[in-house]
């Protein structure tokens, strides 16, 4: 069950409205009502809201659940108010023509006042350096350490356990949860969501061949880069970002990073790129602005992908993309016999393009 406002707290229907028409999306009641307005205490989904709830319809297959939906409101455009049948329904509609968006922007309302209401200032067990400058309004959990000159903004908070490294800055209204690590050095813009477990600043994968017997195989590169984040990135749960060997590893302003994904050093990400889980991106890749990259897909080092690039799940990048647009290289699933037999005609194309093209110049 999602957690709601307390009753004395719930917004009336039009005061909530005014959140999203503050925020630029034009929204407004579909008809008048002789019933009293409800008082909205949370967000819920059309087969779960309650009558103290607002809920959306974004997506026309879900418009039969219309039917039993109990929300005290809901969401939707004009055409799916006018798609409506006949007849008393038990919520009022919201006409917009972003429900999706405007469901994103009430959801980010309520959250600010569920940390609004969590405890603030500084836990006594959290360590914090003398040299440190923590600004107005900081709130920094149980067991954090903060080392020499580090500098956070002000309304940020640390959740347990996170440790920012030496001169290390964060921003104003930065939310870091349980157990986040940053390194030293470390340069986070303002508004970052940063989420457990997730490690800036680590040393990126740099080694060197070494021949001689008594060293090793290989002799490492010390990483003396830093990582520099910019406003309104949200880095998700358990997810990498390795410092720059030389330079900074860098993520643009608006950057959005699923859990488990692997940024590897001197890598520079473009603004408002997205990536879903478990990719990996090898070192010094550029990836330009407004980049999509699907779960799963690998990105070799030392690219240049441009802006407005959509990579499917999946997929291996291996050389520079030049040109926006979207692109697969995802090999189909198949029984595993029949993937043995295609894959053994793949192996062989090689082969048969020297054959037809001998065939080609016999004929010709």
């Amino acid at each position: 069950m999602p957690v709601l406002l307390a009753p004395e707290q719930a917004p009336a229907l039009h005061e909530l409205l005014k959140q999203a028409n503050v925020a630029g999306l034009d929204c407004k009641p579909a008809d008048s009502s002789d019933q009293p307005e409800p008082r909205i205490r949370g967000l819920g989904s059309l087969s779960s809201a309650g009558p103290s709830e607002i809920s959306f319809l974004s997506n026309p297959k879900l418009h039969e659940q219309l039917l039993n939906c109990r929300a005290a409101a809901v969401i939707m455009t004009e055409a799916a108010f006018q798609a409506l049948p006949a007849g008393d329904r038990a919520y009022r509609v919201v006409l917009c023509s972003q429900p999706y968006l405007m469901y994103a922007l009430l959801a980010q309302w309520f959250d600010r006042h569920r940390l609004n209401g969590l405890q603030r200032g500084i836990h006594p067990s959290a360590v914090i350096a003398p040299t440190a400058v923590i600004g107005a309004g900081v709130s920094i959990g149980p067991l954090c350490v903060v080392e020499d000159g580090v500098r956070i903004g002000k309304g940020s908070r640390l959740g347990p356990g996170c440790i920012v490294g030496a001169k290390s800055r964060i921003g104003d209204d930065c939310l870091l949860h349980a157990r986040v690590t940053l390194y030293h050095d470390v340069k986070v813009g303002d508004r970052a969501i940063l989420h457990s477990g997730c490690v800036l600043g680590a040393d990126g994968f740099g080694f060197a061949p070494d021949p001689r017997k008594d060293t090793g195989a290989w002799a490492k590169i010390a990483q003396i880069g830093g990582v520099t984040i910019g406003d309104d990135v949200e880095i998700g749960a358990n997810t990498t970002v390795d410092r720059g060997a030389l330079e900074d590893t860098v993520l643009g302003n608006g950057v959005k990073l699923d859990n488990q994904i692997m940024i590897g050093h001197n890598v520079h990400v473009g603004d408002h790129t997205a990536m879903a889980a478990c990719v990996g991106v090898a070192g010094s890749t550029v990836i330009g602005a407004r980049c999509t990259i699907a779960g799963a897909a690998m990105l070799s080092g030392h690219l240049v992908l441009a802006d407005d690039v959509h990579v499917s799940g999946g997929t291996a990048i291996t050389s520079s993309i030049a040109k926006p647009g979207r692109y697969t290289g995802v090999y189909p699933f198949a029984e595993h016999v029949q993937w043995q037999r295609n894959a053994a005609v793949l192996s062989q194309l090689a082969q048969l393009r020297r054959r037809l093209k001998a065939l080609e110049t016999t004929k010709s």
